[in-house]
């Protein structure tokens, strides 16, 4: 007879930390240095958000819109995350319904989450759907992160003016209806990606949506008072530096994630990242300097935004000195763009606050068309679904045998970015349309005029004289006002009085 199976043997680790076995937490396909370089580079982009742009906003914007700045990042942040994990990932990253959009439903299922990271479009010709060595629940939130600061760039378009009710119907709408079709198109395995349209980490799915975006939507809200359009200074410009400085390195784990593996290109991706950034900051600064005959700490910090968009379509595909050569395309072109043509009366129509237009359009499509010049083919094996792809200098090697592709290339990526460019043209204009028939997308021109705590009831600044006190804004009817009461000490008397109410209905911020 055969001995009855007894108990299993006692095993001292926990499932979770075991490496083989059946239902083990471990399974044989994790890599755990993958899985903690893209959970950590997805922090880094999420930092990018919150606090990054968060503090950028609220400090680089007039004072009394800096709790609203701020706000519609943070509520953005949040926003997108519930949508995203319940319908919008899938219809990124999941099984295709038509060539430009995936299967709604949602990623919150244990199951689901648990299970190895697959892209099921992906597979093309050549090689089988995406995979990463990791679990599902990983690439929903790197891939959320992405999708939040895309919403985060678009409100730097829109500051000081948006109805905020608006804003909150905005970020679910525009997100379901254009940047899910943009992500599946070039990431998720829809028709761009099975062309070979190059977009290492966002450059077109990210950067052109939102400087396109933000500038339609900024035409359909309206432009500010025109007070602060001529009268727009930073409240303070030093956290406007803490706020950019995060964005910078966030950026590492955003072109150093965009690989979904801590590998070769990762680590090229995070170079050339920093190095043409820091390249363009100084093209830039070189560039106000001659011409404005001093350096400008804003300017420099939007040369840094224009030489981090630029790179991030080819981070992980060009050679450093062609990042470096991007650089200087970044710090000029952009330039170009927004201090010389955004004077001229046709950019002028639109009030895009920040010139997101500028810095993101404007770099993102020069970047996707500069990927077409420098990508290097080794590295482009290394990564991309469409083997051969090359950057147009590199037309000659293997002796021409693949040149049409480098030319063929740059229309890819014209092509590319004009979808891009028109889908969300469209779409955007469609979802503003949709609510204006609910809520107002701007404000009321009294709430302009007051700001934050007309908006929000809160002040970013209670920045107070020695006994003097100040009152609440005083909402009576359509009228928005604010007294401030003084209290002086007399030269002559010991005792304190009272100085009368302002007889101004509204003090300036």
């Amino acid at each position: 007879m055969a001995l009855a199976p007894g108990p299993a043997s006692f095993n001292p680790v926990p499932v979770a930390y075991q490496t083989t076995g059946d239902g083990s937490a471990v399974p044989d396909w994790l890599n755990k240095g993958d899985n903690a370089w893209q959970l950590t580079a997805s922090t880094f982009v999420g930092l990018q958000c919150i606090p990054g742009l968060m503090i950028l906003y609220g400090s680089i914007v007039k004072k009394k819109w800096a709790i609203n700045s701020a706000f519609m990042s943070l509520y953005a942040f949040a926003a997108v995350l519930i949508c995203w994990v319940s319908w919008a990932f899938r219809m990124s990253f999941g099984e295709e319904l038509i060539p430009l959009w995936g299967k709604a439903g949602p990623a919150l299922d244990q199951k689901f989450l648990l299970k190895q990271a697959d892209l099921p479009a992906t597979g093309t010709d050549y090689f089988p759907p995406l995979a990463p060595m990791y679990p599902m629940a990983t690439l929903v939130y790197f891939q959320f992160v992405f999708a939040a600061i895309t919403l985060v760039l678009i409100a730097g378009s829109l500051l000081g003016r948006m109805n905020f009710l608006a804003w909150m119907l905005f970020v679910p709408l525009w997100l379901t209806c254009s940047y899910t079709v943009g992500a599946f198109s070039l990431w998720g395995g829809g028709f761009l990606f099975q062309w070979g349209v190059i977009d290492y980490a966002g450059g077109y799915v990210i950067h052109v949506s939102a400087g396109v975006a933000g500038y339609v939507a900024a035409y359909w809200v309206g432009p500010r008072l025109d007070r602060d359009r001529h009268s727009f200074p930073p409240n303070n410009v030093l956290l406007s530096l803490a706020g950019a400085g995060l964005l910078w390195l966030g950026w590492n784990g955003f072109n150093g994630g965009a690989p979904y593996a801590a590998n070769v290109i990762s680590s090229m991706a995070v170079l050339n990242t920093n190095i043409c950034a820091a390249t363009s900051l100084l093209v830039w600064t070189s560039i106000d300097v001659i011409v404005f005959k001093k350096p400008s700490v804003i300017g420099a910090v939007q040369g840094m935004i224009t030489g981090l968009v630029v790179i991030t379509p080819s981070a992980g595909l060009v050679q450093g000195w062609a990042a470096m050569i991007m650089g200087v395309f970044a710090g000029s072109v952009p330039w170009y763009s927004m201090m010389i043509l955004g004077k001229k009366k046709m950019f002028n129509i639109v009030d895009d606050t920040l010139g997101v237009l500028h810095t993101h359009a404007v770099a993102g499509t020069m970047g996707g068309c500069l990927a077409a010049f420098f990508a290097h083919p080794t590295l482009c094996n290394l990564f991309l679904s469409i083997p051969g792809e090359r950057g147009i200098i590199y037309a000659g090697d293997e002796h021409g045998i693949h040149g049409h592709k480098a030319g063929l290339q740059l229309l890819k990526q014209i092509c590319g970015a004009l979808f891009i460019i028109g889908w969300n043209v469209v779409v955007t204009s469609l979802v503003c349309q949709v609510i204006k028939l609910v809520v107002p997308l701007r404000m009321s021109e009294k709430k302009l005029t007051v700001g934050d705590d007309a908006a929000h009831g809160e002040e970013a600044y209670a920045l107070w004289g020695d006994g003097e006190v100040f009152n609440a804004s005083i909402h009576s009817g359509e009228a928005y006002s604010f007294q401030a009461r003084t209290i002086e000490a007399s030269k002559h008397e010991p005792s304190v009085r009272a100085r009368a109410p302002t007889d101004q209905s509204l003090v300036e911020l």
